[in-house]
């Protein structure tokens, strides 16, 4: 029987069972909170949408700050009465609309391009809407950070009284990786916050200190109001459905009926993460002429999903990417194409185009509806097409660990050539872009001109209740498009109206977007100010908590061992980033990729355990020397290259090659962690490490993602020479 880690008890409450079940308990509701709070943080305050980093830097900042506190009081309520606040917050309209407005404060940045910004008409505006945004940031962060600081100690504890350290570690893999998986299952079947939090209640359940009545009914009344607050927070008055996918949460609103209202588009509203989206709109004859008010005669027939459809002579084939709630489709069927094939990346919209679209597209057994990200279609794609088009493909969030949009590999040099391939002779492509900024759609304008060899012409279309409008770019065959063009007096004539009233003139100055600088929202190579900002609200924050929570010491106490742990987090979290980026373009930017790239990394550690448990002798610079070699080895290694090799094989190269080095890394923290003194510390420096590491992923908008691996070179190099001295091999802890 082991001695327990809690003699000295400190705190309100218990480890269940014994260590090793706390240990895989405590680890898997910590990556199942951490993903929980970054999802739902970044649907419900958008700028965290296109900044999920930050609430990841803020959680393994809570974490690290846990372990290298453990031995301080592990008080429960306090993480219950600061998540019994967010969600308050969130739950309280008049809160959430003041939560809301940060993202709008922040926006007045023009660096960094939100959806709906603000305007500043002075400096001295810009600096108080920006010093508001960065204190209900700062508020946010605090909340979030003082939720995981007692759920690390937790952890530090266990891990550092446990008396077999290999085995004590990987209870803790394996509970991050049923963590990571319970929320992806949660999120794949589209379950609201409500049942994130039961959920949540449960696993935390189990750590109640039963012995004490008065704090246990205190937990449990806090965790009761937690779970009603996020029922309240989840719910959407006046909505027809609310679907949390596995990417955004998706409202649809059924329109007011207002005839000439431009911002009553459509049938039904659609929104994504609070924000506008699209609309689902029936532009089906009947619908049309029964409500002669509100469509303009002119424009009938001449819709912006009508348009590339006449711009060939004779379309049979088509392919829709970006195929939202399906009015592209619904375009393609009144005008009788025989093979439609609909891609859209994300389910929950599928199903709302599927239910409540009126023209019934996606029930229709011309098209072929596919649940695939744009680019991995195009990679697995060996048929042409007459008319390619690129729907309204606009991102409002990042993947879960990156700071790459959705959206952002779409749109690449790289990509829009393999869209290229997928034309038949004579082909038309047609990209749709709602540019807030001239930037952009130069930047969109120049990447086709450079795949095509001539400029494409470019629309830009007013918003009508025939559609939100937006840029129009038309490349391929553009002889064939101008001649159908006038072959059409009506669209020739509504053309000329648009191109007098909106001309479009671009300097095609703007650098391209390509797979190792994919950031089509930012004018040039550089690190957004909000990026500064933010990475000093970080260090007010460590100030302010590491004072809040009897931290003070922390430097003081600082040593070799620790910076060695540090940069091997640093290291390891560019690492999972970069992989994370590499797969995308090779694989697709899917959830079920991100979730596996990340679920690989996790078994790789559990097999780098196993190997450090069965052979301890052996040699840390053979290990180092291969970590290394298998990094370079990425950095010279295009993984696009494989995009030929059929999905299976193409997944098993990619993801064998990306987590490689993970295998090696996960030997060299094994070896030190195994044997070194204060493992809850060790972590902790681990922990902080990462944090840096996610901070240092703003660099890729300077350098380009594949720079990374030559950063993630240099930490692990850093984390040979601060090796603290420890014995030479892993000791067998059986």
């Amino acid at each position: 029987m082991h001695k327990s880690p809690f003699s000295v008890k400190k705190g309100d409450y218990q480890v269940p069972w014994n260590i090793a079940w706390g240990i895989f308990l405590i680890s898997t509701q910590a990556l199942f909170l951490e993903m929980l709070l970054i999802r739902w943080i970044s649907t419900e305050i958008r700028i965290f949408a296109y900044l999920q980093n930050t609430v990841l830097v803020v959680c393994f900042f809570g974490l690290g700050l846990g372990c290298f506190t453990s031995r301080q009081p592990v008080v429960l309520r306090n993480m219950l009465f600061s998540l019994l606040l967010l969600t308050a917050l969130f739950a309280i309209p008049l809160t959430m609309k003041g939560l809301r407005s940060i993202s709008l404060f922040l926006s007045v940045l023009e660096d960094f391009v939100v959806w709906s910004n603000a305007v500043s008409k002075s400096p001295w505006q810009t600096i108080l809407c920006v010093a508001v945004g960065l204190f209900g940031t700062f508020a946010t962060m605090m909340v979030v950070l003082n939720i995981f600081v007692p759920v690390g100690r937790v952890l530090g504890r266990l891990l550092d009284s446990h008396p077999k350290p290999i085995w004590a570690y990987s209870v803790n893999v394996a509970g991050s990786l049923v963590g990571t998986w319970l929320f992806v299952l949660l999120s794949m079947l589209h379950q609201p916050p409500l049942i994130w939090f039961v959920v949540f209640g449960g696993l935390l359940f189990f750590f109640f200190d039963r012995s004490k009545r008065g704090i246990f009914y205190l937990n449990l009344l806090l965790l009761l109001g937690i779970i009603l607050f996020s029922w309240l927070a989840g719910r959407e008055p006046g909505s027809l459905e609310v679907v949390w996918s596995p990417y955004q949460k998706l409202v649809l609103s059924k329109s007011d009926g207002r005839e000439k209202d431009p911002r009553n588009i459509g049938l039904y509203q659609i929104t994504v993460n609070n924000a506008q989206y699209q609309e689902i709109i029936d532009l089906s004859p009947e619908n049309i002429e029964s409500h002669p008010k509100r469509y303009d005669p002119e424009m009938r027939g001449l819709s912006q999903y009508d348009i590339p459809l006449l711009l060939h002579p004779s379309p049979k084939k088509i392919l829709i990417v970006g195929a939202g709630s399906g009015n592209d489709a619904a375009a393609a069927i009144r005008h009788q194409i025989k093979q439609i094939t609909a891609v859209e990346i994300d389910p929950a919209i599928i199903y709302l185009g599927r239910r409540y679209h009126p023209e019934r597209p996606y029930r229709n057994p011309r098209v072929q509806v596919v649940n695939d990200d744009a680019r991995s279609f195009f990679a697995n794609c060996q048929e042409q097409y007459d008319v390619i088009i690129f729907g309204m493909l606009d991102s409002h969030t990042t993947t879960t660990m990156t700071n790459a949009r959705l959206d952002h590999y779409v749109y690449t040099r790289e990509s829009l050539a393999k869209a290229k391939s997928l034309l038949a002779p004579g082909g038309i492509m047609t990209l749709n872009f709602f540019a807030t900024r001239t930037f952009i759609a130069d930047r969109m304008a120049k990447a086709l001109r450079s795949v095509f060899q001539i400029p494409p012409l470019i629309l830009r279309i007013p918003s009508t209740p025939y559609g939100r409008g937006g840029f129009m770019f038309i490349s391929g065959d553009l002889a064939a498009a101008r001649e159908m063009i006038q072959q059409n007096p009506r669209l020739a004539s509504l053309i000329q109206k648009w191109q007098q009233d909106w001309p479009v003139s671009l300097p095609y100055t703007t650098p391209i977007a390509t797979d190792d600088w994919p950031y089509i929202y930012l004018k040039s190579p550089r690190i957004p100010l909000l990026y500064y900002l933010l990475a000093g609200l970080m260090v007010v924050l460590f100030l302010v908590s590491a004072k809040l929570w009897q931290a003070d010491g922390i430097l003081s106490r600082w040593v070799t061992a620790h910076w060695h742990f540090f940069f091997l987090g640093a290291a390891f979290l560019l690492l999972e980033v970069q992989n994370i980026s590499k797969a995308s373009v090779a694989l697709g930017n899917t959830w079920e990729v991100n979730a596996v790239i990340i679920s690989g990394v996790l078994v790789m550690i559990l097999f780098a355990n196993f190997v450090a448990y069965r052979f301890p002798g052996l040699s840390l610079r053979l290990v180092y020397a291969c970590l290394i070699g298998t990094c370079l080895g990425l950095y010279l290694i295009d993984l696009a290259s494989f995009a030929f090799l059929p999905y299976a094989t193409k997944a098993m190269v990619v993801g064998g090659l990306t987590t490689l080095p993970m295998f090696f890394s996960g030997i060299v923290f094994i070896h030190s962690f195994a044997v070194v003194a204060g493992k809850d510390e060790a972590l902790g420096a681990n922990l902080i490490g990462a944090l840096v590491g996610a901070l240092l992923q703003s660099v890729t908008f300077i350098t380009g993602i594949k720079a990374l691996l030559l950063i993630v070179v240099a930490l692990y190099l850093a984390s040979f020479f601060t090796r603290p001295n420890l014995s030479s091999s892993v000791q067998p802890y059986r």
